[in-house]
């Protein structure tokens, strides 16, 4: 439903809420702005493959067992 709605925004509508938002914001916050939302993306996707890269090497790797008593002094 949310895809329909921004497959019909034409141009217009689309320039004039890119107009909306630098009035609310301002040049200079923008930039600002939209940095914190892709560092924000990037440790998400970051997080969310650090998760399947751990839990797939947990799965492969057999646990390490210290069969070898070290002497005690």
């Amino acid at each position: 439903m949310v895809f329909c709605l921004f497959g019909s925004l034409g141009f217009w509508e689309i320039a004039i809420i890119a107009l909306v938002i630098l009035l609310l914001f301002g040049a200079k916050k923008i930039p600002e702005l939209m940095r914190g939302l892709g560092k924000g993306v990037k440790n998400f996707k970051d997080g969310v493959n650090g998760i399947d890269e751990t839990s797939g090497e947990e799965k492969n790797e057999a646990p390490a067992k210290n069969d070898e008593q070290q002497p005690k002094d």
